[in-house]
């Protein structure tokens, strides 16, 4: 070989290596670009992704203080509630009262005190019923007028017999005085 052809090849080698050499640097440096700009694009969806982690955050944390808010308004309801019942209770009991006091006041009303007391009440009563009209059932059963299958009292049916005193001809039949039923037409008896 010739010495020119020998620097022919050496140069024509040292320019492959040379291309080589640019080529590995060049894609290199596309590879170092590359890579930088993805770890631009990652670090921009970790931001992203970190966004939503607070905004996540901030939602489950709005989510806890309304769940707590309406623990606070239920507790406050019940609370609320409590003492409406009771204020119904107080109420309640007051008409109950007021009722028992109306009853023991009305003569027209069975009571057992004022019946253990006033054995001739019942007589008063029955007057009272037959002038007064708004007591229409009471006042035709004590007019003298009987339902079917009633018996009015202080009468004798054949083959039966009364105990006690005799009703005397003309006069209203008076009816037992029972202290420990309440009356049947009256439910507000106590």
């Amino acid at each position: 070989m010739d010495s020119g052809q020998l620097i022919g090849l050496i140069i024509g080698i040292v320019v492959v290596i040379a291309i080589v050499v640019v080529a590995t640097m060049l894609s290199r440096k596309r590879k170092v670009e590359a890579d930088r700009n993805k770890a631009v694009e990652m670090r921009e969806q970790a931001k992203a992704e970190q966004l939503n982690a607070r905004e996540r955050e901030a939602q489950a944390a709005r989510a806890e203080a309304d769940a707590k808010q309406a623990e606070v308004e239920a507790e406050r309801l019940r609370v609320e509630a409590a003492a409406r019942q009771q204020e119904a209770d107080k109420v309640q009991s007051g008409v109950q009262e007021q009722l028992r006091k109306a009853d023991e006041l009305d003569p027209d009303v069975a009571t057992s005190r004022r019946d253990a007391q006033n054995t001739g009440t019942e007589e008063l009563r029955r007057d009272r019923s037959a002038r007064n009209p708004a007591t229409g059932e009471q006042a035709a059963t004590t007019s003298g007028s009987q339902t079917p299958g009633t018996q009015a009292p202080g009468t004798q049916t054949p083959g039966t017999q009364t105990t006690g005193t005799q009703v005397p001809p003309g006069s209203a039949p008076r009816e037992p005085v029972h202290t420990d039923e309440p009356r049947g037409d009256n439910p507000r008896n106590l």
